[in-house]
């Protein structure tokens, strides 16, 4: 059995959703980031960036949301969750899992932590305005993909990019412009939001129904 220690509504999300869409066997551990567990001792000998997720597969530690993902699709190759492998989708897959996770994953801490990128903290306004607008721009170019290919990232078929994707679209929900009010992301997450393995991890996590 999978343990993965989240907290709601965090970077966890993707791999319990996938989880669940998955049907495997895990236990959900819940690290109280509000009395600062992800940086007790006990958290960082799993982690020691101290961040949230983790997951134990049985000795094995993972961290790092992507490999979570990757692990558990390739634990489970039944469940289809990535394009074959040494194929152009496959390669394509990698693409756009890296672009979620490098440039619009990383881009959301500089939007909701803009105090820790300047030694003074009256830049924070400029620099969150600055990566919204990134942010922004990132996900045109994925509202672009969908507009070719969709209604999935990968085209007909779901994969956990689309987990992934509705995970940072969700992150997204307070942006001036937000992808879910976009016209081919907005589809995308209506879609993804009427998926049971959605509606079970939003209910188990104590979160609001997505884009209901």
């Amino acid at each position: 059995m999978y343990k993965l220690h989240y907290y709601p509504g965090n970077a966890s999300i993707a791999p319990h959703m996938l989880m669940e869409e998955l049907g495997v066997d895990y236990e959900l551990v819940y690290v109280d980031r509000n009395k600062q567990a992800h940086k007790s001792p006990e958290y960082l000998a799993l982690n020691p960036s101290g961040r949230i997720p983790v997951l134990e597969d049985g000795a094995m530690v993972i961290s790092e949301t992507a490999a979570i993902c990757l692990h558990i699709a390739d634990r489970h190759p039944e469940g289809r969750m990535m394009p074959d492998i040494a194929t152009p989708e496959r390669a394509k897959f990698y693409q756009w899992l890296m672009f979620l996770t490098n440039t619009i994953q990383t881009e959301f801490l500089v939007y909701y932590y803009s105090e820790r990128y300047s030694s003074d903290v009256s830049d924070a306004p400029a620099i969150k305005a600055a990566a919204e607008q990134r942010l922004i721009s990132y996900f045109d170019i994925v509202e672009t993909q969908l507009g070719k290919k969709g209604p999935y990232m990968m085209g007909k078929a779901v994969s956990f990019l689309d987990f992934y994707l509705l995970m940072l679209c969700r992150w997204g929900r307070f942006l001036s412009t937000k992808p879910s009010e976009m016209k081919h992301l907005g589809k995308h997450v209506k879609l993804m939001s009427k998926h049971p393995s959605v509606l079970r991890t939003f209910e188990q996590e104590g979160l609001e129904k997505p884009f209901a």
